[in-house]
């Protein structure tokens, strides 16, 4: 018998923990920005965190914010990984409020793409063996410490599949198959990550096959048996010309309504105990806080 026979029955009930997570470290984008201050876009993705919770639907969910550092030059690169001993404490403080909370499904509002790790794992341990990621992004994440590029946010995939640095990786309480992984709305690769997807034997779907319906999704989910999916949202996969909500603009992405469409027909046939939207990279709230600062009156 299918998962998605009787979703309905399964489903869990309980109220989600609406976590934010502002975390930037993990990125290194000020170069592909130059019209913003460095300082300012790399720290961006911590006020598109809190935009995010400020846009999305009020509810009843007990919302928790992981704190996280803002300073800019606390910022060495440790082990092959920028802000290594930040995003260490970091992750030790998201995953102290999942213990402490224990919540059966957590909505996650970044941050860049890392935030998915910690919430991620921690469902992954709670749900063994019967829970798939669907990583919605036009990248595939799967960048090692040892890579050329040292932001974490890069390696977020591989870290929730138990690979990448050591301390970080024992510090995980679980982590996901590589079979129980697909990647939807890829089509932008670093420099080797063709191969390791296809070495490592992760699945990916490009936009154009996810277009018109979900089918391919769903089939693999049928395939791999599993009753929960957790789902990361990376804003880059969304077209340019539809929305630059990221920081990547790579063109011939998904559409917004593509992407709600995705989603929606996950969660309508499995049980859904993990979402994040990831990387916001809000441009012209920042280019207008900026304008704000400048203006006499308001700091008096």
């Amino acid at each position: 018998m299918y998962a998605q026979k009787n979703n309905k029955d399964m489903k869990n009930e309980t109220t989600p923990l609406r976590l934010i997570y502002p975390q930037w470290q993990g990125g290194i984008i000020d170069h592909w920005m130059p019209d913003i201050p460095a300082e300012d876009s790399s720290r961006g993705y911590y006020l598109g965190a809190q935009l995010l919770n400020l846009l999305a639907p009020e509810s009843n969910q007990k919302t928790v914010e992981v704190p996280v550092s803002l300073d800019i030059n606390d910022r060495a690169i440790e082990k092959g990984i920028s802000a290594r001993n930040v995003i260490v404490k970091q992750s030790k403080a998201a995953l102290d409020i999942l213990n402490e909370n224990n919540p059966d499904r957590i909505i996650t509002l970044g941050g860049e793409c890392s935030v998915s790790v910690v919430p991620f794992t921690y469902l992954a341990a709670k749900y063994p063996d019967d829970i798939a990621v669907v990583w919605i992004d036009a990248h595939p994440d799967i960048n090692l410490p040892y890579d050329a590029y040292k932001g974490y946010h890069a390696m977020a995939l591989t870290a929730c599949l138990g690979m990448g640095d050591e301390e970080i990786i024992n510090m995980l309480p679980g982590k996901f198959d590589v079979s129980k992984a697909l990647i939807v709305g890829l089509r932008s690769w670093d420099e080797g990550m063709q191969a390791r997807q296809k070495e490592l034997g992760i699945k990916g779907l490009a936009p154009k096959y996810v277009a018109e319906h979900s089918t391919a999704i769903m089939e693999w989910l049928k395939g791999i048996g599993v009753s929960k999916v957790v789902i990361h949202f990376d804003l880059d996969v969304i077209d340019p010309a539809d929305m630059i909500a990221g920081v990547g603009v790579e063109p011939d992405g998904m559409k917004t309504e593509e992407v709600v469409r995705v989603i929606n027909d996950i969660a309508a046939k499995y049980d859904l105990v993990g979402l994040t939207v990831a990387e916001p990279m809000p441009r012209i709230a920042i280019k207008i806080r900026n304008m704000l600062n400048r203006l006499p009156l308001l700091k008096e």
